[in-house]
């Protein structure tokens, strides 16, 4: 049942300034500047678009000061707070050798990038800062049985021997370049899938296609503002 009373709204006469790829489910509502999904699902696997997060990427020196600083290896994401904003409301995601991806709540940008500045002017070395927010898709998935149905579009073994919480790769995901990583939610499986915002909609799509045998439903966006409360 769709419900949108739980859903926090920009302030009145605050028009959205930004789109995701992904066209909203109705209810459409505005949340941190964003036309997002006010819908709100209790299923047992849910997917939701979280385009709106703040999302950085950075390349420097993979054995450098600000690997160093950063702590976060190739293949693990941590919400280890490291200085760049909100405390555990930041994810620092090793995407690749010398690459980060940093995942903030929305309209961060600018402080998240400030800060990764500040300390890459400390590392004293080459290091790449680039705000992909609107040129990049993000989705949640959520459920026990979310690795069963990413196993129907994706051929990594996402068993938690293998891939636990705070894991982290690239592979394809319904044929598209994601990046992947295991991120729970309060004791539940969840995966948060980046792309290309021009495959966007197709991944979402899929997903939903592919978890149509699970029961799997659309639930909006909710800030992390508005989680806390």
């Amino acid at each position: 049942m769709a419900d949108a009373h739980s859903i926090e709204q920009s302030p009145a006469g605050r028009s959205a300034v930004a789109r995701s790829p992904i066209a909203p489910a109705s209810p459409q509502v505005v949340v941190d500047g964003w036309v997002v999904s006010g819908r709100r699902s209790h299923a047992d696997v849910t997917l939701t678009d979280c385009t709106p997060l703040t999302k950085i990427a950075v390349k420097a020196v993979y054995d450098g000061a600000l690997a160093d600083s950063l702590g976060v290896p190739f293949g693990r994401a941590t919400r280890e707070d490291r200085g760049l904003g909100p405390g555990g409301d930041v994810l620092v995601v090793g995407s690749g050798p010398g690459e980060w991806l940093v995942i903030a709540p929305p309209a961060q940008q600018a402080a998240v990038v400030g800060r990764l500045h500040d300390t890459a002017g400390r590392a004293a070395e080459l290091v790449t800062v680039v705000d992909v927010t609107h040129g990049r898709a993000l989705v949640r998935l959520t459920g026990q049985r979310s690795a069963d149905l990413l196993a129907k579009e994706c051929g990594v073994d996402l068993d938690d021997g293998v891939c636990p919480d705070g894991a982290a790769l690239r592979t394809a995901v319904a044929r598209v370049a994601t990046d992947l990583v295991r991120d729970d939610l309060a004791g539940t499986r969840s995966y948060l899938l980046h792309c290309e915002r021009s495959s966007g909609q197709y991944l979402f799509d899929s997903l939903l296609d592919a978890g149509d045998e699970f029961g799997a439903e659309v639930d909006g966006f909710v800030s992390p503002d508005a989680q806390r409360k």
